[in-house]
């Protein structure tokens, strides 16, 4: 799969980025980020590079919109052994991949130490292939359930998936609102949805070796293709469901139709946006729309908060969640000029202060386990408390190389969701994940 990235594609147009050495002749350190929080991703670098003192400095870099398009971009500037390439996020997913190709350098011994202390366990766990650190958490996400308190019976947000759709179907026979908002459409965030529910019903998509089928062993699989069917054709469903994203769900709610959705955090600083400028429409006593000046909205009824976060539901009664988390980690490029003062540049761009900024300002939960304590930060950043219980129950996605194809054809096989047949749809998963990991050479 990777040879395609070698070639002509590989042989990118580095007289973009030749400047990288700066005019004023110091040492430059580009940083290329995801374009989500690229603002604050260039805070960061600022305040590092005043930290620095003149021995460096950090330019921000913005790759593309699309996680498919920001690793391209990536892989091509490594396989074409772009030396002004210096930093890189990189999604909590490329980890192995990355490892394996030699594209991140691994973090010395005593950086390594240094990142790990405070950190929470399963960021950690993302930027980890075989034993070794490849990367620095950088920030992390996991999805909460969001919920209309005036909707809820009793104002109390379900616990179980079970629960949820009772509650949702119970709804559209009132003809209230009923949606329940996920991620459905043929792409990554259907295979967050899958993992999430296959994790918290006790399954795995493959063993620790990467390599190994699991998705098929015991009845796991069965329970969460089950879950996403119902959702997907209950009464009252989102008509649309099998084209969701984030922010399709984030929208469903915000237009009055949904009752939940499983998000992530960035929904609330954009639903209290979106109500600053007007764009929530008024709901009624049943909590449909309406075009009179109710005074109540999806985020606000009687003047208390009606937009809440909640424990992600169970899948199993009783036991926690395991929500896959995502977030992007800092890696050192093997085509940097400088790894001592790359290494360093790592440590300052996670740090504290930017972590804070990043999780405030850009609604991204950090890694270190202190903010979470902070009654400052607890203060501006609402939903901490969800978030780190989320945090502490965390699954991460399919660890192996070959992540980018078994993602790919799981979701090819998973949508349209509504025409799930779970027994068959288990025996098919297993059959693309085996194509998958083969098509990588990792099984002789």
């Amino acid at each position: 799969m990777r040879v395609g990235l070698v070639g002509a594609a590989a042989v990118l147009a580095l007289s973009s980025v030749a400047a990288c050495g700066s005019e004023s002749g110091g040492t430059v350190l580009s940083f290329y980020t995801a374009a989500d929080g690229a603002e604050q991703y260039a805070a960061a670098a600022a305040n590092c590079t005043a930290a620095a003192g003149g021995r460096y400095t950090i330019e921000q870099r913005t790759l593309p919109k699309g996680a498919d398009d920001q690793r391209l971009q990536l892989a091509r500037r490594l396989t074409g052994g772009d030396d002004t390439l210096d930093l890189m996020t990189l999604d909590v997913v490329w980890t192995a991949e990355f490892a394996e190709a030699g594209w991140a350098l691994p973090l010395p011994p005593d950086v390594a130490a240094a990142v790990s202390e405070g950190t929470l366990a399963g960021p950690l766990e993302s930027a980890t292939w075989q034993g070794t650190l490849y990367a620095a958490p950088l920030n992390t996400n996991t999805q909460l359930l969001w919920y209309r308190k005036d909707l809820m019976p009793g104002g109390r947000p379900p616990q179980t998936w079970d629960e949820m759709i009772d509650i949702a179907s119970g709804l559209a026979a009132e003809g209230r609102p009923s949606w329940i908002g996920v991620q459905a459409r043929q792409y990554e965030g259907l295979m967050v949805w899958f993992n999430t529910l296959l994790a918290s019903a006790g399954g795995s998509v493959v063993a620790e070796d990467g390599t190994t089928v699991t998705v098929a062993d015991g009845d796991a699989a069965v329970t969460a293709l089950d879950i996403m069917k119902r959702v997907a054709t209950a009464p009252g469903a989102d008509p649309s469901l099998n084209q969701s994203d984030e922010a399709a769900a984030r929208l469903g709610m915000e237009s009055g139709k949904a009752a939940f959705q499983v998000n992530w955090p960035f929904v609330y600083p954009g639903i209290i946006e979106n109500s600053e400028k007007g764009f929530l429409p008024f709901v009624d006593e049943n909590g449909n729309v309406t075009a009179e000046n109710t005074g109540n909205t999806v985020l606000t009824v009687n003047g208390e908060q009606n937009f809440l976060p909640a424990p992600y539901p169970s899948v199993i009664p009783g036991r926690p969640a395991e929500v896959t988390i995502g977030g992007f980690n800092i890696g050192v490029a093997r085509t940097t000029r400088y790894p001592d003062l790359a290494f360093e540049a790592v440590q300052c761009l996670r740090n504290e202060e930017n972590q804070r900024n990043n999780a405030v300002d850009g609604g991204v939960p950090p890694t270190l386990a202190s903010l979470y304590d902070d009654p400052e930060f607890q203060q501006a950043y609402p939903m901490w408390r969800e978030v780190r219980e989320s945090l502490e129950n965390a699954a991460v996605r399919p660890v192996s190389p070959a992540y980018q194809s078994i993602s790919t054809l799981i979701t090819a096989t998973l949508n349209p969701v509504d025409r799930i047949d779970p027994p068959r749809t288990v025996d098919e998963l297993a059959e693309q994940v085996r194509k998958a990991v083969n098509s990588e050479g990792l099984i002789p």
